[in-house]
């Protein structure tokens, strides 16, 4: 059985929005921006410390949890219908993608992009070389 890629993305997309929404997450957060029908979420410039502002970290990391979220699932749409016409991703592609994850990791290295998305990258990096290899392969003649 071969991996989907866009499925597992889909999954991580998916998986990530709704537990940004649940109380185990952000859910506390999440309650206070709909009491704001979610505009206008934090004071944006504001809130800086250079403008004697006080910043919100909790409702920053809420915000960019769940919109990382939203942003694969679009993402692995894309990549589920480049599968399903049987093309290759592009190379540039997976490697966008494995920075990404790799500054994930760096930035907050007990998450799901360390566990989860990082090994997902490799794989995605493995499979397109052995799929060129095959590719590249001359038939044998017998």
């Amino acid at each position: 059985m071969k991996l989907n890629n866009g499925k597992v993305l889909l999954f991580f997309g998916t998986i990530h929005a709704l537990l940004a929404v649940s109380p185990f997450a952000f859910g506390t957060q999440f309650n206070r921006f709909t009491e704001k029908f979610f505009f206008k979420i934090s004071e944006g410039l504001f809130e800086f410390p250079l403008l004697q502002g006080q910043m919100h970290y909790e409702n920053f990391a809420a915000f960019w949890f769940f919109y990382y979220g939203l942003l694969l699932i679009p993402l692995g749409i894309l990549v589920l219908h480049i599968e399903s016409t049987n093309a290759a991703i592009p190379k540039s592609f997976i490697w966008s993608y494995l920075i990404v994850v790799l500054i994930g990791v760096y930035m907050i290295p007990f998450s799901g992009m360390t566990f989860l998305m990082l090994p997902h990258a490799i794989f995605m990096l493995f499979q397109y070389k052995k799929e060129k290899d095959l590719k590249v392969r001359p038939r044998s003649k017998e």
